[in-house]
């Protein structure tokens, strides 16, 4: 007879049953899945929302909010009596200082847009219908077909990496392997970051519509939507808007959908790591090659593609790749640009891909205050100062200038910011959201951190060896979490040089 297999992908499911990390819980888990007790209790303890079910309400300390007067938030529910404890951040920048209670379900409000028209991919105020005419016509034209549309477009990932769509559904069109499966990413957790979110809430059928098109031209058998665990009532705007197009006819009963919860890990935004988490474990990235496009989940091919990526398939078809190519200004396509932080209207503003960040401010009814500094991607692109204000925010711009479009979360800070504290706000963030893999990480996050708290207590040298310490971990780290971490310190202290005591350099200033 031979032993049971233990089932480890049911892992998360079952602690999220048991409402999380409680005494006997680990235990409990270990007997239902016949994983060892204490790799359940590893994975426990690595989600914050496993960890801490009990923490009450949770406090963004991402940017934006510690701009708005996070602390004041705090110290009222402290006065109240309320049990709180801070997060990393709650994808509510718009929203700041944001707060989020999973016992109530703190509702989402919707952020401020652009108003619709037919020159936007994903176009964020129109109707949402359910007729899937783009899944429609990549039935009649076939997969050669989906493939060259998506070729000509020119889409790049827009999570993040800016990586060439096509290339990736091509590499898993010519794998041997026939079981392939699609992810779809919306873990969304980078600072200043909440576009997805509301893709998700306004547009779910462009999202849903996306996925149907990518299982059935890669000929996928299941798709998994890894959604954001803080985002609450996203995840039921997907369920529904894909049991609408089931009793409209036009979902593949052959293909599965499956809908993961994310537990609060800012690192399984890292596809790899998301993959980890999807298979019951740690969300700890893992070494490539290779990549998942080979051996993705369950070590088969797998498509791993952000929200907003997904969403701009439906436009891309129906309207053909050289339409959406020819959107953009200096690379193809419509980006949706996340702004709060010290602007007036904090929001999501879909404009072409390279548009200058003064007309992003302008999208936004400008500055509140006078600008000094902007971070242009999330907390992973560290900050640029105010006479940057006419760089062209796109990928290939960006990186040139030392700095990077990411997710395209901007947040924004006028002249009344310390670059010292924001620099600590960032690095407090990385060190905790770390997964502690990797040494030159998990050190190095914690030698930033403390390097500017001895500073800021008034330690002249304590800023001497970040350089050394930030190129360590740009070099050895496995993932971009590290890669980047060391960024705000080292963009604050070149930009900014006499807040962190240094000779000053040119490029910084403030402009109205």
């Amino acid at each position: 007879m031979q032993p049971k297999k233990a089932r480890r992908e049911e892992v998360l499911e079952k602690l999220e049953e048991a409402g999380g990390r409680r005494t006997g819980v680990a235990a409990s888990v270990q007997r239902k899945t016949l994983v060892p007790e204490a790799d359940v209790y590893g994975v426990a303890t690595f989600y914050s929302l496993l960890a801490e079910p009990d923490a009450g309400v949770r406090v963004c300390q991402g940017l934006t909010c510690p701009l708005s007067d996070s602390q004041g938030l705090m110290s009222e529910l402290e006065s109240a009596g309320q049990d709180a404890v801070y997060a990393s951040c709650l994808g509510r920048c718009d929203q700041a200082p944001a707060s989020w209670n999973p016992e109530d379900g703190t509702p989402i409000d919707r952020a401020c847009t652009t108003p619709s028209s037919p020159d936007l991919a994903i176009d964020l105020e129109a109707a949402d219908p359910v007729d899937y005419a783009a899944l429609r016509r990549s039935f009649e034209q076939g997969p050669d077909w989906v493939l060259n549309e998506l070729e000509s477009s020119g889409l790049t990932g827009r999570g993040g990496a800016g990586f060439p769509a096509h290339i990736k559904w091509r590499a898993i069109r010519d794998q041997a392997e026939s079981e392939r499966y699609v992810v779809l990413n919306a873990d969304e957790g980078e600072p200043g970051t909440f576009k997805d979110r509301e893709v998700i809430l306004r547009r779910p059928h462009l999202v849903v519509e996306g996925l149907a098109i990518a299982a059935s031209c890669l000929e996928a058998q299941a798709i998994y939507l890894y959604v954001r665990g803080e985002f609450g009532r996203v995840r039921a705007a997907l369920e529904a808007a894909l049991e609408d197009a089931r009793e409209a006819g036009h979902i593949d009963q052959r293909v599965s959908w499956h809908f993961e919860d994310g537990h609060g890990a800012y690192i399984c935004g890292e596809e790899t790591a998301l993959l980890e988490a999807l298979e019951g474990k740690r969300g700890m990235p893992r070494m490539k090659p290779p990549f998942p496009v080979e051996k993705g989940f369950r070590g088969k091919p797998t498509l791993i593609q952000n929200v907003e990526s997904i969403a701009c398939l439906p436009a891309i078809l129906q309207r053909g790749g050289e339409w959406f190519r020819r959107l953009g200004r200096t690379e193809p396509g419509t980006k949706l640009y996340c702004l709060s932080g010290h602007v007036e209207q904090p929001g999501v503003y879909e404009a072409p891909m390279g548009s200058t960040m003064r007309e992003l401010l302008e999208l936004a009814g400008g500055v509140s205050g006078t600008l000094k500094a902007f971070s242009p991607g999330g907390a992973s692109s560290g900050f640029l100062p105010a006479s940057s204000v006419d760089i062209a925010m796109d990928f290939s711009t960006l990186r040139e200038a030392g700095s990077m479009l990411g997710s395209a979360g901007v947040v924004v800070l006028n002249d009344t910011v310390d670059m010292v504290q924001a620099a600590l706000t960032q690095a407090v963030f990385f060190e905790e959201e770390s997964c502690g893999q990797c040494s030159p990480c998990r050190i190095g996050t914690q030698i930033l951190r403390q390097a500017l708290q001895r500073y800021g207590d008034g330690d002249p040298n304590a800023l001497a060896y970040v350089q050394d310490v930030a190129w360590g971990m740009g070099e050895a780290s496995i993932c971009g979490l590290g890669q980047a971490a060391a960024l705000p310190l080292t963009s604050a202290m070149k930009y900014f040089p006499s807040e962190f005591g240094l000779a000053s350099e040119s490029g910084g200033g403030s402009t109205s």
